[in-house]
């Protein structure tokens, strides 16, 4: 029977969905599959990408294990495509590739004055806050007014993390470096802005709720946001999550001495519906001094239009929370203009003549945009390996397919590559870190020390 060696390039859900998928799949041939990530540590948002006081989200990290735990597919960490592994290692040796990427960049926001010091891509923020090892340890919080630019869960977790008091992340799995700089923040107020309304908002009722619950910290709504439109009382009496996010927001109203002004919290969350960024100023020596919007209002439609009226509020940073972007990848078609490799149900295609590309597949944030919750992934890596599956004819004719031969690639290169071993080394050392505080785990920010733990070293 024939074997595919089949290498997928990214440990988040959706390379380990993937992976499982193939394995549970009806076929007519054996499966033997590599899992390839740049970072020595898998699960990829899950574990970078998810604010540390979400524990319960995290728990997706315990079903991801349990496929790994297997020992059905080979875990490589610490292994970057493109330098430490390239598309002409993938062809030498494995009948197909499957890209699971995700999308890790800020996708921009063209306004004057979004570059300036002081003006922050939420996707980097997270990233800190996480303990990503390639992101810087420390983050400027001096400010003491701030902006989120963006009506979604991201942007709730990045308004919800500069807010929230730092002790009480503590029994999270905060890294040490990020408690520190959290509890030095200067951060009073934290501004939240969307173009729409609140009946037409993206993120979720359960992050809208936990704002609501953050100690010593006041949520201020606004009278004028709630002037619904018909379109607006039709979404919240159609739609149960519209129905629920406006009975929280209405509950913020109601609480005495914080709407429009705040009450007698240390620190205040805003927020601001109907606003469209127009520009970004700064004050001599180029730092973000106020936010202008543009004040809109509903079109009848579920969308919005301009009013002309400008307004301006002082702040002192500013953060974007418009959404994720992927990056290119070397060898592998790219579209620019959307952040995705350009595919056909997962189905990877060349940009120039829309042809397929034999044995190259893509699945997750970077087939389809950043769009859609942890759980989609699973049906989109359905579709991607069903593709892979009747594409048998098409696949590579590797020269050396043998399991051994990408150990022996690695090593002849010098890569500290880390296995599934190494994670569950890494996973314990973490685990013990945080017990004698009483904290689920500290994080290992260091890659060089993640490595060497992860490796026994």
């Amino acid at each position: 029977m024939t074997t595919l060696r089949l290498a997928i390039v990214g440990a988040g859900p959706a390379g380990i969905y993937a992976a499982d998928l193939l394995l549970k799949a009806e076929r007519k041939f054996d499966v033997s599959i590599d899992l390839f990530d740049q970072l020595p540590a898998p699960y990829g948002l899950v574990r970078y990408g998810v604010a540390p006081d979400h524990p319960r989200i995290k728990g997706i990290i315990t079903a991801l294990r349990d496929i790994l735990d297997r020992g059905q597919v080979r875990l490589f960490g610490n292994v970057r495509f493109g330098t430490d592994l390239t598309m002409d290692d993938l062809t030498r040796h494995y009948h197909a590739v499957i890209f699971a990427t995700g999308a890790i960049r800020d996708a921009s926001l063209d306004i004057p004055g979004i570059d300036a010091a002081g003006s922050y891509g939420a996707a980097d923020f997270v990233s800190w806050y996480d303990g990503h090892p390639d992101f810087p340890r420390e983050w400027p919080l001096d400010a003491a007014s701030v902006a989120v630019i963006g009506n979604g869960n991201v942007a709730l977790d990045v308004a919800r993390m500069l807010a929230k008091h730092a002790e009480d992340l503590l029994p999270t799995e905060i890294p040490d470096n990020v408690h520190a700089g959290l509890a030095a923040s200067q951060v009073t107020d934290v501004h939240v802005f969307g173009r729409r309304g609140p009946a037409q908002v993206k993120f979720t009722p359960l992050e809208l709720r936990e704002l609501g619950e953050l100690r010593d910290v006041d949520m201020v709504v606004y009278d004028e946001d709630f002037d619904y439109d018909e379109a607006s009382k039709d979404a919240i009496a159609s739609n149960k999550q519209v129905m629920v996010i406006d009975r929280i927001l209405q509950s913020w109203r109601k609480r005495p001495g914080l709407n429009n002004a705040g009450g007698e919290a240390s620190r205040r969350l805003h927020m601001h519906f109907y606003a469209r960024p127009i520009e970004v100023r700064t004050d001599a020596a180029g730092r973000v001094s106020s936010f202008v919007y543009e004040r809109t209002r509903s079109d009848g439609h579920g969308g919005v239009t301009g009013t002309g009226e400008l307004r301006e509020v002082p702040i002192q940073g500013i953060y974007r929370a418009v959404g994720y972007f992927g990056s290119p990848l070397e060898d592998v078609p790219f579209d620019e203009r959307h952040g995705v490799i350009p595919n056909h149900e997962g189905q990877v295609l060349r940009q120039d003549s829309n042809e397929r590309v034999p044995g190259v597949y893509a699945t997750g944030w970077i087939k389809r945009g950043p769009v859609g919750l942890i759980g989609h992934t699973k049906s989109d890596a359905m579709e991607t390996v069903r593709h892979l599956i009747n594409d048998q004819g098409s696949w590579w004719h590797p020269d050396d397919p043998s399991p051994e031969a990408v150990v022996a690639l690695l090593d002849g290169r010098g890569i500290a590559w880390t296995d599934i071993d190494g994670w569950h080394r890494l996973d314990q050392h973490e685990i013990a870190l945080g017990a004698p505080r009483e904290r689920a785990r500290i994080k290992v920010v260091d890659r060089d020390e993640m490595v060497q733990v992860s490796r026994g070293e």
